[in-house]
């Protein structure tokens, strides 16, 4: 299971027919913390003109947007549009303009919302991000070299290793590569190491891999 998000925060801006606009992007996992970033922006710009707005969370599934006072559905749904066709959740976009006494039309509006929207996920660096099992195998120190380099052969990257009495490694794989994973350990162990899958989690996948 996959999905894509920002790794940071960020912004960029532009100028438009003499309006300021200012793309603001940051990831978020709740609808709170979505809120509060908004809110920041509103103070942040108080004397703006607009401050519009859309969030999508991944597990909730929710949804939002705002035109905070621009003519409905040229600047919150424009906002939101380019997030959802970019694949993106579990972000936050504020597009805040700064009236520069130009009207610039209803498709002015949202080629300009579209393109604050754009370059602010832009500026959050867009990663994917992957479903891994954490995983954990003990070996004696004559078999630690071979198998810590078992381990990435097969996409899987190691989190900590513990040296005592045996040599325990921590690591995360993705699902799809595990059994083949599990198959080539056996064969290597003649069966006598396994690796014990302990949790689910999500992780950035390198750039390797995408």
């Amino acid at each position: 299971m996959q999905y894509k998000t920002v790794r940071n925060s960020g912004s960029d801006e532009f100028t438009e027919q003499r309006s300021r606009f200012i793309g603001y992007v940051c990831p978020v996992k709740t609808e709170s913390e979505a809120l509060a970033f908004i809110n920041e922006k509103k103070k942040i710009h108080w004397d703006a003109r607009h401050n519009v707005y859309a969030y999508v969370l991944r597990e909730s599934g929710i949804q939002r947007y705002s035109d905070d006072g621009e003519p409905h559905g040229t600047a919150g749904v424009p906002v939101l549009d380019i997030i959802v066709k970019s694949g993106i959740t579990d972000v936050v976009v504020v597009v805040t303009r700064y009236f520069g006494g130009i009207l610039l039309g209803t498709g002015g509006l949202v080629r300009a919302y579209t393109k604050g929207a754009s370059i602010a996920l832009k500026a959050g660096n867009i990663i994917t991000m992957q479903s891994c099992n954490i995983c954990t195998l003990s070996c004696d120190y004559t078999r630690y070299g071979r198998l810590s380099g078992l381990i990435p052969a097969f996409g899987g990257v190691i989190d900590s290793t513990d040296f005592g009495a045996d040599v325990t490694l921590n690591f995360h794989i993705a699902p799809e590569n595990y059994n083949a994973f599990s198959k080539q350990l056996a064969e290597l162990t003649c069966g006598s190491i396994t690796a014990e899958i302990t949790d689910e989690k999500f992780f950035e996948m390198s750039s390797d891999d995408e």
